[in-house]
């Protein structure tokens, strides 16, 4: 792959990297990543792949970004999910996003997908990608994109925030030694055990901690650097300034990946 001279000094602090190089920033250009809900999580999300160059045009032209939602930009997104601005709101949430990502970096592909992702249409739509970011607030979307992410063998980096705290892992449950998103949450809490950030709050920062350390995993897994965090599952304290990580074990009873 050659990069052009704009791409060489746009994306030089990663060339410079050992760990990284031209070979690194080449894997990022080529890559295809779907990114699941334009909101808190993915607005960070979605800002550092596009800086990093994550489907950038090439020579090649086999990359690409894409991202799913169906909802429109409300003023009280503005107080977290970064890519919007007050000039978007009534948008819808895929316009505003395309938007921003071009005038951050006009070389990236976008697939935009203006529309709510079902167990219909997910397995076809993931398929098509390297990589899957889920930055949704519904456990029933999250329980679709897991299982699509297993049965396409598509790696799964998923995210979760609530008012201070938040947790993100990486799931690869198509492995036989590791857990898919249902060996960790089995089924949804009953109702009103969790609420959403529009019932609960959330501090607007936090989306900007994990969606920005679902980026740099996606990075790492596409890059083919550091321990991934598959089988683990990191918890973030906001407010205790504490960081943690568990095992997460697979369920061989999985109704999604316990065949595996």
């Amino acid at each position: 792959m050659t990069l052009t001279d704009d791409q060489l000094d746009r994306y030089a602090r990663h060339i410079i990297l050992h760990d990284v190089g031209g070979a690194g920033q080449a894997r990022l250009m080529a890559a295809r990543v779907l990114v699941v809900g334009v909101g808190g999580l993915g607005a960070p999300v979605l800002m550092y792949l596009a800086a990093a160059g994550v489907g950038a045009r090439t020579d090649r032209g086999k990359g690409a970004l894409g991202f799913v939602d169906f909802d429109s930009v409300d003023l009280s997104n503005l107080q977290r999910q970064i890519i919007h601005t007050t000039d978007s709101v009534g948008l819808r949430k895929t316009q505003s996003a395309a938007q921003m990502i071009r005038a951050l970096n006009p070389d990236i592909t976008l697939e935009v997908h203006d529309m709510k992702l079902t167990a219909e249409n997910a397995a076809e739509i993931i398929s098509a990608y390297d990589i899957v970011a889920d930055g949704t607030d519904s456990f029933e979307t999250r329980f679709i994109v897991n299982r699509a992410c297993v049965e396409t063998a598509t790696p799964l980096v998923s995210a979760a925030v609530g008012q201070f705290d938040g947790q993100i892992a990486t799931f690869k449950g198509y492995d036989k030694a590791l857990p898919c998103y249902q060996c960790f949450v089995t089924e949804a809490p009953p109702a009103g055990a969790a609420p959403s950030c529009a019932e609960a709050g959330v501090l607007g920062a936090l989306t900007g901690v994990l969606g920005s350390l679902q980026a740099l995993e996606i990075m790492k897994e596409i890059i083919g650097i550091g321990d991934s965090l598959a089988g683990r599952l990191m918890i973030y304290d906001g407010l205790g300034a504490e960081v943690r990580t568990v095992r997460l074990p697979k369920d061989p009873d999985c109704p999604v990946c316990g065949g595996c």
